[in-house]
């Protein structure tokens, strides 16, 4: 039982932080994201929502989901102050950033057509 209550757990984790992904790139990137990951991640956290309340209790099943998107949300804030931390030209870190979303597309590109 405490297996299947961990892996519903990573499920919510899992799925919460590609969700939450999505609001870090800019529109052109962002519809790619929400088009292939974003919407698969509803389903998967709904769907885990769902595995939850019929597997576990009530509030078991909502302290996880509570759990999780705490957790989420505060590893992005630690990840955004280490980062801003890092770079201490922000220009720089702005062109780090386009660099990273202009590859996330021609990755998407590429998986799509070839």
């Amino acid at each position: 039982m405490i297996l299947k209550y961990i892996g519903f757990l990573f499920t919510l984790l899992w799925s919460y932080t590609f969700i939450k992904s999505q609001s870090i790139f800019k529109k052109g990137s962002g519809i790619l994201i929400t088009l292939f990951v974003s919407n698969i991640s509803w389903l998967t956290f709904i769907a885990a929502c769902f595995y939850g309340f019929k597997n576990f209790s009530f509030y078991q099943t909502l302290l996880g989901i509570v759990l999780s998107i705490i957790l989420v949300h505060l590893a992005f804030v630690r990840i955004s102050l280490y980062i801003n931390s890092k770079f201490s030209n922000k220009k720089y870190l702005m062109i780090v950033k386009a660099g990273i979303e202009y590859l996330i597309i021609a990755i998407f590109v590429y998986y799509i057509f070839f």
